[in-house]
């Protein structure tokens, strides 16, 4: 069972890169089950639009995560409604659209995949406890008793809260991995108990960038510049950065994990 994770999609350079690339890898790498985070995928960098997420599946995608940009998009809470395979952080004020977590099928039919999607509270927008809500959710989704594998997205801002939550979930999830500081770490490995785990694993965009937003303006920005502008993604080559996962069938649990890092200017 291959299992392919991919980190935040910015702006049009990351869908042009995903467009242009993914479904070759979901072929070459012979990949059973995809999962991206698309909360920066609207052109400007922030939210995901109804369009984009149909794009997004019919590239191979089976799961779209997310996080603090959710809601930037106003269309996005209608079709979150809607779509089950759009997911927005589990730990969000209860009440709110969508779902943070669900149950999944493989393409052919064989296997029932459990996502979840979590997001910090350190440095982040206000939400509830999320250690609190990670355990209230692993009494519903049990690995190799509802799911035969089990992904875990953190959307978060420091790494000792990822680490941590890594660490919560080793032994029962297939992997967790962090997302929203788009920048992969090289900390990628299987956990003592099971678990493949890496704290960042970057972002589907341009690297040649401040962590994918233009980095002149970024600088101007920085800068306190009178003519710095609001926030907009860099559109160069696009480097599609994640994890593939090779998990065993018995356990629910990761053989082997590695960095995926194809395109642009990022070094594998």
């Amino acid at each position: 069972m291959r299992i392919l994770v991919l980190g935040d999609a910015m702006g049009l350079s990351g869908r042009e890169a995903l467009k242009k690339n993914l479904p070759e890898i979901i072929k070459n790498y012979k990949i059973d089950f995809s999962v991206i985070n698309g909360e920066n995928a609207a052109d400007d960098g922030k939210g995901i639009t109804e369009e984009i997420a149909k794009d997004f599946f019919s590239l191979g995608i089976d799961v779209i995560t997310s996080g603090n940009h959710i809601w930037d998009k106003e269309e996005t809470t209608k079709y979150i409604e809607q779509e089950s395979r759009l997911l927005r952080p589990a730990n969000l004020a209860e009440g709110s659209p969508g779902k943070g977590f669900g149950i999944f099928v493989t393409k052919d039919k064989k296997y029932k995949i459990g996502v979840i999607n979590l997001m910090g509270n350190v440095f982040m927008r206000k939400t509830e406890d999320v250690f609190k809500k990670a355990k209230e959710i692993c009494k519903k989704i049990v690995l190799k008793k509802n799911v035969d594998f089990l992904v875990v997205d953190f959307h978060g801002e420091i790494t000792s809260e990822k680490m941590a939550m890594g660490h919560f979930f080793d032994g029962t999830s297939t992997c967790l991995v962090g997302t929203h500081t788009h920048v992969p770490t090289a900390d990628t490995r299987i956990l003592e108990k099971g678990t493949a785990y890496q704290t960042d694993i970057g972002m589907c965009g341009d690297y040649n960038s401040v962590i994918g937003m233009n980095k002149e303006n970024s600088l101007k920005k920085f800068f306190k510049d009178k003519d710095a502008t609001k926030h907009f993604p860099a559109n160069g080559e696009g480097t599609i950065s994640g994890i593939i996962v090779e998990a065993d069938e018995t356990t629910g649990l990761a053989k082997n994990v590695s960095r995926l890092i194809i395109g642009g200017n990022l070094v594998k």
